[in-house]
């Protein structure tokens, strides 16, 4: 498939009328929707900016390449844009973008549409072409730029190929071979141009280069064990995890994919230069490339914390569901000698008995990988069930119903505490014969891992989380209504805070943890609900403002209103996070004011909800039920009217 069949000239618009980044994106996504490209406009947006949020496609040089790939696309087709006087689009270089390039694939797109857009992706590359496309007129313009482009592209590369096969093409001097990695998350743009810009920027120092993707597609271009043992070096450009072992003993530097197209020429003189560190593996499948440096430190410690909660959360919300059900059953169906009781109540529980080593676990292997899972998993354990008198008999005992001594924040502690201790083995051991490789992973890190972590644990995280554990515990329990209100308040404004960001799970965490160190407290119980609330007011209140303030906003956003209705009931805050991106300075603090008013009725009427997720389709837990329907509606009553009073009323145009 050639490039001119997923260009078309009723997908570009020649003059864009938007000034900045949102209106952009809306009016690309309108034209999509036009040309029965794309079928959920809502949808698409929703996924364009799920992309920039990872981080913006605005790769530079006034170029601008958002992209999706999901059901709500009909058709892999690039729209192309162009703006005259430039639009901020947060690029990686802070210049304005002139040149937009909407890439879609839906989730069924074959390998021949997904080729031609990898080959548009790497034609963006040459500068020549950018700058024709700056100055080109209609979209036929267009359309021949890139058909000339594409036939220069396949010309050179079946030169390469037969002077590469040619005999005569010996000069007698070998030139140095450098081979390498991209990979970006969605694999559509990002990896190809990368791909593209790392070899033109060797082949301009005079080496030879091979790069694999790891696209849409699969992996292309696979290199071979050979190639790998003759290259001077390796550049792996990814944003995701790629295989890393094959690697091991050749000099690496591993950056990020908007690295390998902003950056090529830095990191192939770093290969070339010998400037490159050795990379030693530890015998993992594969490694997070992304250079952590890149993140900061505070972004490394929530990245790590996260991969724990994700996988934690299935056990708190099955767990602590089954078990509030179970306490239905209780009250209303026999009694605690109930079988059904006592089946849920043992199936819930068993589920929260993992909830803190996998928790542990999880983030152990965020920071070290998979030698780092195994002593997570023991140090969470021990926080769950180790008390000091340790004994086969206490172990089997303890397992089920035990309470524990360090609980969920000793849990935190293990798993970082686990992690680096791995990363230190590593480093320790890194200069180890190559001979006695093989005992790392099988051996040494098990070993030690876990004879450290259990003395740390014993003798230093247990009896200080101890002490936290139950006076926190204890502090919760004696609460009185007048602090009870003000820590349900502040919970409940931090899930508007930024809507499933950091604030957000932060408050979400605080609260579980509590929950789950005492399914059966009150004030714990009180606590999942006033989070609840606060999570749920923010789609409730866009709801509210679509339905009875139309005037402000436009047609697309009152539609999105109606599916708010359904995503408020459920506890889905990101609901609102299109409404929040489209209009952050009205909408956040209107939903903070909402979801903190919400949060203080919660405290002041103590309504407690046993269950960790849910929304209002676990009314029935909710020890007021009544109540709890009121503080939701009353909070999301007092955002969405703020908010409809707030807003400026869109263009009447807009509107229809």
């Amino acid at each position: 498939m050639k490039i001119k069949d997923i260009l078309a000239p009723e997908s570009m618009i020649m003059s864009l009328n938007a000034t900045n980044k949102e209106d952009a994106i809306k009016e690309m996504a309108d034209l999509e929707v036009e040309t029965g490209i794309v079928n959920d406009e809502d949808e698409f947006i929703k996924s364009i900016w799920a992309r920039e949020n990872e981080s913006t496609t605005g790769i530079g040089d006034g170029i601008a390449m958002p992209h999706a790939r999901n059901k709500s696309i009909n058709k892999a087709r690039v729209l192309f844009a162009k703006s005259a006087q430039g639009i901020d689009y947060n690029s990686l270089d802070g210049q304005p973008v002139n040149l937009f390039f909407m890439i879609t694939a839906p989730d069924g797109a074959d390998n021949t549409h997904l080729e031609a857009l990898a080959k548009l992706s790497g034609l963006l590359i040459n500068p020549d072409l950018v700058a024709a496309l700056k100055e080109a007129k209609n979209p036929e313009e267009v359309i021949n730029l890139f058909e000339e482009a594409e036939q220069k592209s396949d010309a050179d590369k079946k030169a390469e190929k037969e002077q590469a096969a040619s005999p005569a093409a010996s000069t007698g001097e070998e030139k140095p071979l450098i081979v390498g990695v991209t990979a970006c998350i969605n694999g559509i743009a990002h990896t190809y141009m990368a791909q593209e810009a790392i070899i033109k920027a060797g082949k301009a120092r005079g080496a030879d280069v091979r790069i694999e993707t790891n696209g849409s597609e699969g992996v292309k271009d696979k290199l071979t064990a050979d190639e790998i043992s003759r290259a001077k070096g390796v550049i792996i450009a990814s944003d995701k995890k790629v295989d890393m072992p094959r690697f091991d003993g050749k000099p690496l530097i591993s950056r990020p994919v908007v690295d390998g197209i902003n950056k090529p020429d830095e990191l192939v003189e770093t290969i070339l230069d010998s400037k490159a560190s050795v990379y030693h593996s530890d015998g993992q499948a594969s490694s997070e490339t992304s250079d952590d440096s890149k993140k900061g430190f505070w972004g490394s410690i929530y990245q790590n914390l996260m991969n724990g909660v994700s996988h934690m959360l299935p056990f708190v919300i099955g767990g602590g569901i089954l078990m509030a059900i179970s306490f239905i059953v209780e009250n209303f169906a026999g009694g605690p000698k109930s079988p059904a009781f006592i089946f849920l109540n043992n199936a819930g529980n068993m589920a929260f008995a993992f909830m803190v080593p996998i928790l542990s676990g999880y983030i152990a292997e965020s920071i070290g990988d998979l030698p780092a899972l195994m002593p997570g998993f023991v140090g969470g354990f021990m926080a769950t069930v180790y008390s000091g008198a340790y004994g086969g008999a206490y172990v089997a005992n303890v397992v089920t119903n035990a309470k524990s001594p360090a609980g969920f924040l000793g849990g935190l502690a293990s798993g970082f505490i686990a992690g680096y201790l791995v990363v230190g083995l590593k480093k320790l051991f890194a200069k180890l014969p190559k001979s006695l490789e093989g005992m790392k992973p099988m051996l040494i890190y098990p070993i030690l891992s876990l004879l450290l972590i259990a003395l740390i644990m014993y003798y230093i995280i247990n009896p200080i989380f101890s002490a936290v554990n139950f006076a926190i515990t204890n502090f919760l329990n004696q609460m009185g209504t007048g602090n009870l209100v003000v820590l349900t308040t502040i919970l409940a404004a931090m899930m508007s805070i930024d809507m499933g960001g950091p604030f957000n799970k932060a408050a979400y965490v605080f609260a579980s943890g509590a929950f789950a160190n005492d399914p059966h407290s009150t004030v714990a119980a009180v606590m999942m609900a006033a989070v609840m609330v606060g999570g749920m007011v923010p789609p409730f209140a866009t709801a509210i403002g679509t339905t009875f303030f139309k005037n402000k906003y436009t047609l697309d956003e009152r539609r999105a209103g109606l599916t708010n209705w359904i995503l408020g009931f459920s506890f889905i805050t990101e609901g609102a996070i299109p409404f929040a991106a489209a209009d952050a300075g009205h909408v956040i603090p209107s939903c903070i004011i909402g979801s903190a008013v919400g949060g203080a009725l919660v405290g002041l009427w103590r309504i407690g909800v046993p269950a960790p997720h849910g929304g209002l389709w676990v009314s029935p837990l909710a020890n007021h039920i009544v109540l709890y329907f009121v503080a939701t509606i009353i909070g999301s009553i007092v955002a969405g009217v703020i908010l409809g009073l707030w807003k400026k009323p869109v263009d009447k145009r807009d509107q229809k």
